[in-house]
């Protein structure tokens, strides 16, 4: 599916993603949060890095089951435990790391720094929509 990906003049040009996702008429998919633990409920990283990529990697699967990729999503929201600008790089090399695999969402993100999430340990937690025609 094409979704048209926009960054309006007048707005600051971001690195990475876009601010405006426009999506034809199709089927809406909204992922849950997901989180760096596998389907056994284990934890499988304990740095921001790898419990980036292996959210992401936990977001494909569930794309997936709906018959939809990262081509396909048109927002994007990331919960980061104790977030602070020196975490981004660490953010971005999870992101990169799923990229390898899955390709990028380039969708618009919205990053929001939160105290804890629903179990100790878990530094990240990302959201998806994406639309399938």
């Amino acid at each position: 599916m094409i979704i048209e990906r926009l960054n309006p003049a007048g707005l600051m040009t971001p690195e990475g993603y876009s601010h405006v996702s426009v999506a034809p008429n199709g089927r809406a998919v909204h992922i849950a949060g997901q989180t760096a633990l596998d389907a056994d409920g284990r934890l499988i990283a304990d740095d921001l890095t790898g419990q980036t990529a292996a959210a992401l990697q936990n977001v494909a699967i569930a794309l997936a089951s709906a018959g939809a990729t990262f081509e396909d999503v048109v927002a994007i929201t990331m919960l980061v435990v104790d977030w602070e600008p020196a975490k981004h790089e660490q953010l971005l090399d999870g992101v990169m790391r799923a990229a390898a695999d899955h390709g990028a969402a380039v969708a618009p993100t919205t990053l929001i720094p939160v105290p804890r999430l629903f179990a100790d340990g878990l530094l990240i937690e990302i959201t998806m929509q994406a639309v399938i025609v």
